[in-house]
């Protein structure tokens, strides 16, 4: 695998992209820290991307099915750069409306090319190399978010805030360099009426195969339970330094949870030689919940350093393990709309956490709202298992569990 040039490529290009996602991910919060005051308004506005991203699901789906997967990363990649304008006419003009408009392009740039690139990955190495390039490649996207943030840090003491979207623009356009020597080998046969009217359905050919596969559909739902937790990360970290009256534990509550996610990407190849995914999935949704509650602690900076670390590696677990079951499981030729799907879904759930978070936080305040979260995620993890157990066996689940 690691003499394979797609891999360094992707590796590369995504570790650099990533630090200027970051830079400009921790630019955003300084502008709305600055031009708005209420968390439930700052929730509205990222919000308001995330919601004409998903409406652009479906569309995104068939054309990635349909189209070269390089062809696609490169248009929404450009389309990334693109968006960086409108947040620098943001900063020039004191004005929340461009950067609504930043927000909305970056996030229809992003209902293209995240799919696309889950879609990719199965094509660039063979099925049993799949957990670990899966694993490395979130182990990079979070070293990237480490240095990124960290480098924001600093950045936004020595240089104005207009400079640190003039360097994620840089990193894009890198990102669009970079996948433009990708080299997918993708089937070029002709394809047969059925198929092509299949590609044509759109989601609707996708359910059936949610149905048929009850650990992908199983998969799925699990993944609500981290995403309570990550749909209102960045609001929770704003919120968490202004308890503290701390603008460093910003930082190191984006290390630690970035360490501790790429320690349990790493560990996690070894847990599952021995542990079925499902029993993966279910412990660490459940510590998930435990980390939540512990930020009843918020005001203490080593308890919430604690509760970030064991999140960090909860979900450093969790998620390589589901994002090979969805690329081992769904036929390859379904990629695109089932990834589509599952975006539209992250998306819809990111939207829904977000607001709840910004209006929770308003209302009753950080601590009583974690510890509502930590709740809610032992009870959805509890119910799935129960229900879980009713339909499927431990060995029907050990031999549906992926070959390592």
């Amino acid at each position: 695998m690691w003499k394979n040039r797609n891999v360094w490529i992707l590796l590369s290009g995504e570790f650099i992209a990533g630090l200027g996602m970051w830079l400009g991910i921790i630019g955003n919060l300084e502008f709305l820290q600055t031009h708005v005051q209420s968390d439930f308004l700052k929730s509205l506005l990222l919000a308001s991307g995330l919601l004409v991203g998903v409406a652009f699901g479906p569309y995104a789906g068939k054309l990635i099915d349909q189209m070269s997967k390089k062809t696609v990363m490169m248009t929404s990649g450009f389309t990334r750069a693109l968006s960086v304008v409108f947040m620098l006419l943001a900063i020039h003009t004191d004005s929340v409306w461009w950067m609504l408009v930043f927000l909305i392009i970056l996030q229809v740039s992003a209902a293209f090319y995240f799919p696309a690139l889950q879609a990719a990955i199965p094509l660039v190495v063979s099925e049993q190399d799949l957990l670990v390039l899966n694993g490395v490649y979130m182990n990079v996207t979070t070293l990237s978010r480490i240095i990124g943030t960290a480098v924001a840090g600093i950045l936004l003491v020595i240089m104005p805030l207009h400079m640190m979207y003039v360097l994620s623009l840089v990193a894009y356009i890198a990102l669009f360099i970079f996948t433009s020597f990708l080299k997918i080998e993708e089937k070029k046969n002709v394809p047969s009426q059925k198929a092509k009217e299949s590609k044509a359905a759109g989601f609707k050919e996708v359910f059936p195969i949610i149905r048929s596969l009850p650990i992908v559909g199983m998969t799925l739902i699990m993944i609500l339970i981290p995403l309570l937790f990550i749909g209102g990360f960045n609001l929770l970290v704003m919120d968490i330094s202004e308890l503290q009256h701390s603008t460093a534990i910003k930082g190191w509550i984006y290390t630690t949870e970035g360490t501790a996610f790429m320690a349990g990407a790493f560990i996690v190849k070894k847990i599952s030689v021995k542990i079925s995914p499902y029993t993966i999935l279910f412990t660490f949704s459940f510590v998930i919940g435990l980390a939540q509650m512990l930020l009843y602690f918020a005001n203490h900076a080593t308890f919430t350093i604690l509760a970030f670390f064991i999140f960090g590696f909860s979900v450093g677990c969790f998620f390589p393990t589901a994002a090979t079951i969805f690329q081992t499981k769904v036929p390859k030729e379904y990629h695109g709309r089932f990834f589509s799907f599952r975006n539209m879904l992250d998306r819809i759930t990111f939207q829904v956490v977000l607001l709840m978070t910004g209006f929770l936080l308003d209302a009753v305040g950080l601590q009583v709202m974690c510890v509502l979260f930590g709740i809610l995620s032992l009870i959805m993890t509890t119910i799935f298992y129960l229900k879980f157990r009713k339909t499927r066996t431990i060995d029907e689940l050990e031999t549906q569990a992926f070959e390592m």
